[in-house]
């Protein structure tokens, strides 16, 4: 019996010095991978400047890659065109999602909705880049006459559909987080439902909404196979959601896919939009961090 305590605490002991180990090292190989992706991104990029200057390919107004015109700008102006679309789509209908299944939604609502929402967070996009094709884009040729098979508007809405979970998920969170005494504290005040909801859940949970919504820009920032498939591949500079356009991620799926020779300064171009896509995306990253430390709210 005493053998066999004392083999049991071997054994506890053996594993408490190993799990911290196995998590070190797991911590390690995620930093590792992020360091292996930034250095490819930069070696592959500084090839690529070294015969594109910087400003050409940042201020460029025309990018046409074959031809040898690497303006960038008409592909970071149709990435923000679809993210702006998509944000305008997604943020309204996260934030009332959020709210409903916060403050308003019964237990057995909010059985049935949340379940639904995550499996809207699951759909793969290449499916989400056919509906926007063959569904929204016909109904919205029915309202705009003029609307092109490929546009911005339906990649931007369907975009839109897809980060509304992740903010609907994400605000909600933070609004179940707010402890109820705020709320029991405000409706013996007298205010209504709504009133708490707006003057107290609302900006004691801010830190986390905003968070979610800057989240879910990034997300439509880097999304590739709904734009690839419904947005088109003209890289024009044009501010009309009803214009076929080209985003980063669009190109780079082109440009990988396409008839590029290893070592040209077409195939390099791919990591310049790709690091260019990388630093718009670690920078919403950067301000959602901000953004949650600035207005978070201890309890």
């Amino acid at each position: 019996m005493i053998n066999q305590k004392k083999s049991n605490k071997s054994i506890f002991n053996t594993t408490e010095k190993i799990v911290p180990l196995f998590l070190l090292l797991c911590a390690i190989i995620s930093v590792l991978t992020t360091i292996g992706i930034l250095f490819t991104l930069l070696r592959e990029s500084v090839t690529f400047f070294s015969d594109v200057s910087l400003a050409e390919f940042y201020l460029g107004t025309q990018w046409s890659p074959w031809s040898g015109k690497f303006g960038v700008f008409p592909l970071i102006a149709g990435t923000l065109l679809v993210t702006a679309i998509a944000t305008c789509v997604a943020l309204p209908i996260g934030i009332a999602s959020a709210i409903y299944l916060s403050e308003y939604a019964s237990t057995r609502s909010r059985k049935v909705i949340k379940p639904i929402l995550e499996i809207l967070a699951g759909i793969p996009t290449v499916v989400y880049g056919f509906f926007a094709l063959t569904f929204v884009t016909p109904i919205l040729q029915g309202i705009f006459p003029d609307l092109k098979i490929f546009n911005a508007l339906s990649a931007g809405i369907v975009v839109g559909i897809m980060i509304t979970p992740m903010i609907a998920s994400l605000s909600e969170d933070a609004m179940n987080a707010v402890p109820n005494r705020l709320r029991e504290g405000a409706l013996a005040l007298g205010a209504t439902k709504l009133e708490v909801t707006w003057k107290v859940i609302i900006p004691a949970a801010l830190s986390g909404i905003v968070a979610s919504i800057v989240l879910a820009v990034s997300r439509a920032l880097g999304e590739t196979m709904i734009v690839t498939i419904a947005a088109g591949a003209t890289p024009n500079l044009t501010f009309n959601p009803m214009e076929s356009i080209q985003t980063l991620t669009a190109f780079i799926v082109q440009g990988a896919t396409g008839d590029t020779s290893y070592g040209s300064t077409i195939y390099f171009s791919i990591y310049a939009v790709g690091i260019t896509l990388f630093i718009f995306t670690f920078a919403m990253n950067l301000f959602a961090q901000y953004i949650s430390r600035r207005f978070r709210e201890d309890y």
